[in-house]
């Protein structure tokens, strides 16, 4: 038996990698006869509950005329337990060498987030000999995918073109491919696209994770952090009291580790209640030193008074008002 596990938040970029990775275990094979795909519906029994059972009795059925199946599990995240995960973890070492599992971590049809994955599934894919494929990555991961996807079309960009894409992209790498496909209808495959070549086709840019707003208001960059702000108006449709409470939740952790006795990034995580990774603690802590007892004082009365004027205290229009604010907190940022 060999075990994949591709996990990742974008429905787009999921689906290709395991449109992609079924068929490199296919090959020439019949899909028709190889390929069994379960997802949400078939896990749900007659009162709507769901369980992983479908999924581990499918990956003990033997072929049939065929010398091998491919077995694949979408929607796992709606098994987030390790109680849930349980019956398909003991079966994951069994020496079924005609089977092959493509295990997919990805939000169920009526999830609304996806949850972590459960550590007992990760160590029997390991203890498997599995691999794990980020679908979805982020941050600077995410972006080298970007460039990776666009120096690898059949349409040629000058670097000017792929950094006005990856830019325009953000966190919808999903949106890649059918921009490839309208450039290639449009110029064809010959010649070198620029960025002004481009730039018509890709409409209104798309959203940014929090942390780029506030890693640009962190280091006072006013340009930049109004300029990731009009990205979460425009492509994230993001309200400004949705902003609000991203603000809030960045300044309230350095206010916490404000004169507080830590010594590392491991104690301000504990400090603040945080689990799993230290790096989103790791930058409070730099923040919180950073700015010092004033300014963050400062960000905090910043914060309130938006806050106020938010729910009717002037005039001003809601997104004025975060605009404001960005820029008075990156000014407050600056050395």
């Amino acid at each position: 038996m060999s075990v994949t596990l591709i996990k990742g938040d974008d429905p787009v970029l999921v689906a290709q990698q395991v449109k992609a990775k079924v068929s490199e275990l296919l090959g020439d094979g019949d899909a028709s006869l190889i390929v069994e795909e379960l997802t949400e519906s078939t896990y749900q029994d007659e009162a709507g509950l769901v369980e992983i059972a479908p999924l581990v009795n499918a990956a003990q059925t033997p072929p049939f005329l065929t010398d091998r199946r491919i077995v694949v599990g979408r929607n796992l995240g709606l098994f987030s337990t390790q109680d849930s995960v349980k019956p398909l973890v003991e079966i994951l070492d069994s020496k079924l060498a005609e089977v092959d599992m493509v295990l997919v971590w990805e939000k169920g049809q009526s999830s609304t987030r996806l949850p972590a994955i459960p550590k007992s599934l990760k160590k029997g894919i390991e203890d498997a000999g599995g691999i794990t494929i980020d679908a979805a990555p982020k941050g600077k991961a995410l972006k080298k995918l970007v460039e990776e996807k666009l120096l690898s079309s059949a349409v040629t960009l000058d670097q000017s073109a792929i950094n006005l894409i990856a830019d325009n992209t953000g966190d919808n790498a999903g949106a890649i491919d059918s921009l490839l496909a309208v450039l290639e209808s449009t110029f064809g495959t010959q010649g070198v696209l620029k960025a002004e070549d481009v730039k018509p086709f890709l409409g209104t840019a798309s959203d940014i994770p929090p942390w780029d707003l506030t890693d640009a208001i962190d280091s006072g960059d006013i340009v930049g952090s109004l300029n990731m702000l009009s990205r979460m108006f425009g492509g994230g449709q993001r309200h400004p009291l949705q902003i609000m409470s991203i603000l809030h939740g960045h300044y309230q952790k350095a206010l916490a580790l404000d004169g507080a006795v830590v010594g590392n990034e491991k104690d301000a995580a504990a400090l603040l209640g945080m689990k799993g990774s230290t790096f989103p603690a790791k930058k409070a802590l730099t923040l919180s030193k950073r700015l010092g007892p004033v300014k963050v004082k400062k960000a905090i009365e910043l914060l309130a008074q938006a806050d106020i004027d938010l729910r009717g205290n002037t005039a001003m229009e809601p997104e004025a008002v975060a605009e404001v604010l960005v820029a008075r907190l990156a000014l407050n940022s600056k050395r």
